[in-house]
């Protein structure tokens, strides 16, 4: 595949994670097509690197057209690919003056195009991918070629384009900046500027917790707690299971039962396991501070 990329040309690139169901969040698809109409699907969970393909959007004579790309070139960036040309199409269309941006819309209003139902709520980290979700995937990339034209005959007229081109070249050579955990994160969480001293404390314990239940978890923290259950623990904090029970964002299940990891795995349901595993810890980390 690599090889047949490595023509001077276009190739059009999105990606697919799964924040929304493992955390950390993983690079869980690349796709990839060229003016032609043939399109791949690479898998990066099951390949040990990348390096090939790394190595193709490195040559100057590659124009790599995506769309909304920020997140798709850190998570490749990240990974050692750098990028020489490039073409966003949601950056031409801003500057165009389009009033919404989503790739569905442009495709609509300036091809005609009606994309497949949307699939970005998806775990895409899991397989085989079904019929559906390769449709979806292949479509977000094959129109892109098309859609970067009438773009480009739009920015042409209005006299615009060079802007465009400005500001692919800066978002090409823009680094990635690496995970970095912020250690007082909690304090921007809504709410937290109201309370006292002592209450921002605990706020701070119950977010850490939060965070290493996320990772052991490998779930997105949200789907641990939300922020503003965090807030309203930090703000009352019970001091016993049946008032945290009586939390909004918490489960009215009593919450005694002491953390299994080895029954973590096959409870499904997140108020389930959130009642069954975490009340100790919740209670810990209110009385810490």
């Amino acid at each position: 595949m690599a090889g047949r990329l490595a023509a001077p040309g276009e190739i059009a690139l999105d990606t697919e994670g799964d924040s929304l169901h493992h955390y950390p969040e993983r690079l869980s698809l690349v796709q990839l097509a060229v003016a032609s109409g043939d399109a791949w699907l690479v898998d990066p969970i099951a390949l040990p690197d990348l390096e090939p393909l790394a190595s193709v959007f490195a040559m100057p004579s590659i124009v790599t057209v995506l769309h909304a790309g920020d997140n798709d070139l850190v998570q490749l960036k990240r990974r050692g690919f750098a990028f020489t040309g490039l073409f966003d199409t949601s950056i031409a269309a801003r500057f165009l003056g389009a009033r919404a941006l989503g790739l569905d819309v442009l495709l609509t209003s300036y091809l005609g195009v009606e994309l497949p139902p949307s699939r970005q709520r998806d775990d895409w980290s899991r397989r085989p991918l079904s019929e559906a979700q390769r449709r979806y995937a292949e479509s977000d990339v094959l129109h892109l070629f098309a859609l970067k034209a009438r773009l480009t005959e739009e920015l042409e007229r209005i006299g615009r384009l060079a802007w465009v081109e400005e500001e692919c070249a800066a978002l090409a050579a823009q680094p990635a900046v690496e995970r970095v955990v912020d250690p007082n994160a909690f304090a921007r969480l809504k709410g937290a500027r109201d309370l006292p001293t002592q209450n921002l404390a605990i706020l701070r314990e119950l977010y850490d917790l939060r965070e290493q239940l996320a990772r052991a978890m490998d779930r997105p923290p949200f789907k641990i707690f939300a922020e503003e259950t965090l807030v309203r623990l930090a703000q009352t904090p019970p001091d016993d299971f049946a008032a945290l029970a009586t939390i909004p964002g918490c489960t009215t299940v009593a919450l005694a039962a002491p953390r299994d990891t080895g029954t973590l795995a096959t409870l499904d349901g997140v108020r389930r396991w959130r009642a069954e595993t975490f009340g100790g810890e919740i209670i810990a980390a209110l009385a810490a501070p």
